[in-house]
């Protein structure tokens, strides 16, 4: 379940958070019916409906990048959105992404080599390029020079600023869904200290250095 309580139907005021529940979930109040078309519980949004004007500003977002008057390419968005899930070890937006990658005719060769693109012959020089910027963007934004000029020869300076700004919300939002265990990413932590053997010693660890 997620950390932060969810939002009823029946409890909240908001023409935004009902508009967004009926889009959603029709007529059903989607704490005690959970489930989208999508295949999540919809927590995401129950959640965020904690604070009606954040949940607006961030379906605004959503609107943002899908406005016809964007310049870039939504195949590169989409490798963006998707690399900056599996880097932040969100499921929920790698999941989510990859599905989007789908709906716009992409290879199921290249969905499944998002994780090691590095070492995959199925991208294009361009999509190379901006899978290595989405790399650096979620490493915390240093970006080699080499890769900046690299998507100059390809890209405008406004199709960088979308893809930049694009790629970043979604590395949020990958951060937000694992801090609050939201939909996919509501799992315990996989890095956890391995019990020892019953018949382990510190000191038969010391003195052989085992590992």
């Amino acid at each position: 379940m997620p950390r932060l309580r969810q939002v009823s139907r029946a409890e909240t005021k908001s023409e935004h958070v009902l508009k967004t529940y009926d889009l959603l979930f029709g007529d059903r109040d989607p704490v005690k019916e959970p489930g989208t078309a999508t295949g999540t519980r919809g927590d995401w949004w129950t959640v965020f409906a904690l604070v009606p004007d954040i949940l607006e500003h961030a379906t605004r977002g959503f609107a943002l990048y899908r406005n016809p008057e964007r310049k870039l390419d939504p195949q590169l968005r989409e490798l963006g959105q998707t690399r900056v899930g599996w880097v932040k070890g969100s499921q929920f937006v790698f999941s989510q992404h990859c599905k989007s990658m789908r709906g716009l005719k992409m290879s199921e060769e290249k969905i499944a080599a998002v994780p090691d693109w590095q070492v995959a012959d199925c991208f294009d020089d361009r999509e190379r390029a901006v899978l290595a910027y989405a790399d650096s963007l979620a490493a915390g934004g240093r970006t080699p020079q080499g890769v900046f000029d690299k998507l100059r020869t390809f890209l405008s300076d406004e199709e960088i600023m979308e893809f930049t700004y694009i790629t970043c919300l979604y590395d949020m939002h990958a951060v937000m869904s694992k801090a609050l265990r939201l939909e996919f990413d509501d799992r315990d932590d996989p890095i956890v200290e391995v019990p020892a053997p019953k018949d382990f010693s510190a000191r038969d660890f010391l003195d052989t250095g085992r590992r």
